[in-house]
């Protein structure tokens, strides 16, 4: 590759790195605040069981990701990974402030599913990587977006933290609209950045599929392009290799989100009951902690492990670090809060900083050594974690809901004890995945 090609890519990935960031930023800050806001709406209609509508604002997203990520990622052949990247922008941008808005839960529940449904980002970005890079390089790139994941984590929570409620902490904004919806100024301030990464995606990042390679958008019928789309998302699953790592990204995935819907209710529990009576904010300072972990993990240490360890062999390792993590985090006490939960968070954020791209590199190895559509199977491998996503929350919070109030055997431990099972059982899964040269031969 010559210095001018070399600098057009770099200049491609920086501006990907830029607009992921910023769309993680308006992703990640939400996070502080959804379960404070869904307790809100909850106690204000008069509902019980907070936990189990947690679970389904949060299942929300996710749905809407399982059901339009094959779509997307089918699309993304045929007419190019950039405009999906700014479908999912637009909707961000009027989804994020819809949420802010919600006067009922209902209307929460849709604001997430509409935002859920129109981001195929994720899968989009994984393929533009795939795109524009050779099978050596795929780790390190995939990291390097990763790092952009973890430093938007970083931000996103952090500020959705320290904007929540304004008008409890700042004068200016008592008697204003943001008084009365206390979770719109974030929300607001994710919509901003939306647009701002959707202006660097318009105007700045080229399109990394050429035109001689894409199907084709003549006679688009989004029916049967969802219908190909799942086709090949079963197709996918039923590759002994392609399959086998998407069963594991499954499983991973929902452990890993049951904390989700699960951890905030447990730091906002009040000490009495066993939780650590945590604000909005602290609960943001937390996620920061994840992110900045995720930011060192993917965007330095990758690079060296990739070149010294398989991809293969780093899956099982990962999966380990995170169920450790997670098994821990209920053993928290309000005395030593910070002094448990920030080692406890560094681990897991380190098993999932390992996990993320070493799985996006070996699934696209297994993909282009077979000759898959990139496209096709990133957005099968999203699907598949949305599908895991959406099993996780809800089950995090119908597990919570059932046992938060139970002594012995079951208590508000029960479902953290959950998430380090079903790692464990992972872990056993991710052993038996092939090398590249026995998934090879194995089609």
């Amino acid at each position: 590759m010559d210095e001018g090609n070399k600098k057009a890519v770099r200049g491609q990935l920086l501006i990907l790195f830029l607009v992921t960031f910023i769309d993680m930023i308006g992703f990640g800050i939400v996070i502080p605040f959804l379960t404070y806001l869904v307790d809100d709406l909850a106690t204000e209609g008069g509902i019980e069981a907070v936990g189990l509508w947690v679970g389904l604002v949060m299942t929300a997203y996710p749905m809407a990701q399982f059901l339009s990520a094959p779509l997307w990622g089918g699309l993304s052949d045929r007419i190019g990974r950039r405009p999906i990247l700014m479908i999912g922008l637009v909707g961000n941008t009027f989804c994020f402030a819809l949420f802010g808005l919600a006067p009922t839960l209902f209307i929460a529940i849709a604001a997430r599913f509409l935002a859920g449904f129109f981001n195929g980002n994720i899968a989009v970005a994984r393929a533009y990587i795939g795109d524009i890079s050779r099978p050596e390089q795929m780790a390190s790139r995939m990291g390097l977006i990763g790092a952009s994941f973890g430093l938007g984590f970083t931000f996103g929570p952090f500020i959705g933290g320290e904007l929540s409620a304004p008008a409890e902490r700042w004068e200016i904004f008592q008697g204003t609209l943001l008084e009365t919806y206390p979770y719109l100024l974030p929300c607001l301030v994710a919509s901003a950045l939306s647009i701002v990464s959707l202006l660097l995606a318009r105007t700045r990042l080229p399109e990394s599929l050429p035109s001689q390679e894409r199907q084709g958008a003549s006679g688009l019928d989004w029916l049967g392009t969802m219908r190909s789309s799942f086709s090949g998302l079963f197709s996918s699953l039923r590759a002994p290799a392609i399959g086998q790592l998407l069963w594991v990204t499954m499983f991973y995935s929902f452990g890993f989100t049951i904390m989700h819907a699960v951890f905030i209710l447990f730091t906002e529990m009040s000490p009495a009951d066993g939780g650590l009576g945590f604000t909005e904010a602290q609960n943001g300072r937390i996620f920061a902690v994840i992110g900045l972990t995720g930011i060192v993990v993917q965007g330095g240490l990758i690079r060296p492990l990739s070149k010294r360890f398989s991809s293969r062999s780093m899956l099982p390792i990962a999966v380990v670090i995170t169920g450790i993590g997670l098994g821990a985090i209920p053993y928290a006490s309000v005395e030593y809060a910070w002094l448990w939960l920030l080692p406890t968070c560094i681990v897991i954020a380190s098993g999932s900083g390992i996990f993320q791209p070493t799985s996006s590199s070996l699934l696209a190895s297994y993909a282009q050594r077979n000759g898959r559509e990139l496209g096709s199977v990133m957005g099968a491998m999203e699907s598949a974690s949305a599908f895991a996503r959406i099993l996780g929350p809800f089950t995090g919070g119908l597990v919570w809901t059932l046992t938060v109030s139970e002594t012995g055997w079951f208590s508000y431990h029960t479902v953290f004890q959950l998430c380090a099972v079903i790692m464990l059982v992972t872990f056993f899964m991710a052993l038996r995945l092939p090398s590249d040269s026995e998934a090879t031969s194995s089609f």
